[in-house]
């Protein structure tokens, strides 16, 4: 089962099998950053019950990944097969979520808990789900199967399954507020 996941993050990227020289190009000749934290991450996963020793030093090198690379993703996080991170810097995913199969995130996406109301809790993502760039999901909903969501979208309701978030336009005021955000001008 392990290398079954960790090849399905490989096709993702294009790599169809896996060996030692893909692993060392993967890992240091051309450093790919989200398949190095997924690969790493599902050796932490894997061996988190079958042997402690191995899930320390996994654990740590993952740690060690999360800093790195801006990747804050719990080995507690459930991931399906085919996950693809598709730049890093800056990705949240709280440690309860359940995300599904072949699913794509953007940099800056959080997937996170809503600590209050009827939608008290964290998401669950389907399959073939597409996170755009800053985009943001909270509280205990449900996203469905083939969902696009698009860059700078908030999602805080259910999204039934092969629809499209889209931000709303942009709301432009005819006043300058610059002076409330610009402290201590050098002139």
């Amino acid at each position: 089962m392990l290398r079954e996941y960790i090849l399905s993050d490989f096709k993702r990227c294009g790599i169809q099998k896996i060996s030692f020289g893909v692993l060392f190009s993967t890992f240091y000749i051309q450093p790919n950053p989200g398949l190095k934290f997924m690969t790493i991450f599902r050796l932490t996963q894997h061996y988190r019950r079958k042997n402690r020793m191995l899930f320390y030093f996994f654990f740590l090198w993952l740690r060690r990944l999360k800093v790195k690379y801006g990747f804050d993703i719990s080995y507690r996080t459930q991931i399906g097969k085919g996950f693809y991170i598709g730049h890093f810097g800056n990705i949240v995913i709280h440690g309860d979520t359940v995300i599904g199969e072949n699913c794509n995130i953007s940099q800056g996406m959080t997937i996170g808990i809503s600590n209050y109301g009827e939608k008290k809790g964290v998401p669950t993502i389907g399959n073939r789900v597409f996170i755009g760039p800053n985009a943001g999901v909270f509280g205990n909903i449900t996203i469905g199967n083939n969902v696009t969501i698009g860059a700078n979208a908030v999602v805080t309701e259910s999204i039934a399954d092969g629809k499209t978030i889209l931000t709303s336009k942009m709301t432009v005021l005819d006043k300058d507020l610059s002076p409330y955000y610009i402290h201590n001008s050098s002139n």
